[in-house]
């Protein structure tokens, strides 16, 4: 029972920890997303919160000292929320909300959140909702505390707002029906898959907001939702595209993310089938962002889980008309870094080594399209190919579009 409505403005402050495993220069970006995921779910960041902790207090995640400090700014603040960006068990969720008296949540429940605000089909939303389940299934008694007080707004879109009676077995019997529900629509997604035929199909993945949105606009002509917020598109939108007189199937599938919820990646197991099923897959990167290489990493590790990391691929290295950096004086003796790397120099590093064809390409301008899309072409004319080896005569290249 996903709700529709818009949710009221938030107060919220972030929580981070420095540790063995995650040094400061790691949780920078890491809050620099959540603080961008909190104003997808609708909240302003006030302030940010981190400690150097070897490993997260097991009672509130925080120590005492900073867990006090906290509670001071959300009461001379009048804060709504507080999101901490790593996952918390049931334990930490309950303390820590007995203590600071607010609205805690963590970076799943906040991803779920948006994706409860973003789907729209029936298909995208039951899953949406199974995974809100599973997350909340461990978590009931602290949930429960939350609805008696009848809260609303980010993390409260969801199963069982009016059910504070709800229990587990309830809660499982909801689980297996929306599974079920899903194995439904899998088999009817299945089966649309195979009647498109034997036309190769392509799929654009990559982190969220990377822009395969407006890159699937520009090569399709079509108008599929696209917005500068992290998860834009849930439901997968398939088009079909020519390129020169050359036919096939292109797909834009749902953005990923580090710390993506495991109960997403199995509740949206059909749109991820989209991405298996593919013949090529394009992987849209953000050059312009400065984690973009974390990003192709965080993309890979997800298409190993899915077991969608031997297909042919090309990598897109989008919004080159956004890409900055510092040029260095002559006399600076200081070392160099990331930020110091102009575009050309980063074509020379291992991109230009890459077991994949690159191209840099600005989808919003439409810099190096031909490029683009002959490259596009060639590759899906090899698998053209090698499926019907007697009519590849019947495609020529041509750009009409002179060079866009």
């Amino acid at each position: 029972m996903l709700e529709k409505k818009e949710h009221s403005y938030e107060n919220a402050v972030l929580v981070g920890l420095i540790t063995r495993e995650q040094d400061e220069e790691k949780l920078e970006e890491y809050m620099d997303e959540l603080e961008f995921l909190a104003y997808t779910a609708g909240a302003t960041v006030e302030k940010r919160f981190t400690q150097k902790l070897s490993q997260p207090d097991s009672r509130t995640f925080v120590g005492k000292g900073k867990a006090e400090e906290i509670k001071q700014y959300i009461d001379e603040h009048s804060i709504d929320t507080v999101i901490f960006d790593d996952e918390l068990s049931p334990s930490q969720l309950k303390n820590l909300e007995r203590e600071l008296n607010v609205k805690i949540l963590d970076r799943t429940n906040l991803i779920l959140d948006i994706f409860a605000q973003r789907a729209q089909t029936s298909y995208a939303r039951t899953q949406v909702e199974l995974a809100q389940y599973e997350y909340l299934l461990p978590r009931l008694t602290r949930m429960w505390t939350h609805l008696e007080r009848q809260r609303g707004g980010i993390g409260m879109r969801g199963p069982g707002e009016t059910e504070i009676e709800t229990d587990r077995r309830i809660i499982r019997d909801r689980i297996s029906l929306l599974k079920e529900k899903l194995k439904t629509i899998d088999k009817q997604m299945a089966t649309q898959r195979t009647n498109r035929g034997k036309m190769v199909r392509v799929a654009l993945v990559g982190y969220t907001n990377v822009g395969k949105s407006t890159l699937m606009n520009a090569l399709s002509k079509s108008e599929v939702f696209a917005e500068n917020k992290l998860f834009a598109t849930l439901d997968t939108t398939v088009r079909k595209v020519v390129i020169g007189n050359l036919p096939f199937l292109l797909t834009d599938t749902v953005g990923f993310i580090r710390k993506l919820p495991t109960q997403l990646v199995e509740s949206f197991k059909s749109t991820l089938d989209e991405v298996r099923e593919a013949d090529l897959l394009i992987h849209v990167v953000d050059i312009s962002h400065a984690s973009f290489e974390d990003h192709i990493r965080s993309v890979d590790e997800v298409l190993v889980e899915i077991k969608a990391d031997d297909k042919p691929r090309i990598i897109v290295f989008n919004k080159i008309d956004n890409f900055t950096y510092e040029q260095k004086e002559a006399d600076d003796l200081t070392p160099e870094t990331r930020k110091n790397i102009s575009l050309e120099e980063w074509k020379r590093t291992w991109m230009a080594k890459a077991k994949y064809p690159t191209v840099f390409i600005s989808a919003i301008t439409k810099e190096n399209f031909g490029e683009m899309k002959k490259l596009i072409y060639d590759e899906v004319m090899k698998i053209h190919i090698s499926r019907f080896p007697y009519n590849d005569f019947l495609f020529e290249y041509f750009d009409d579009e002179e060079g866009q």
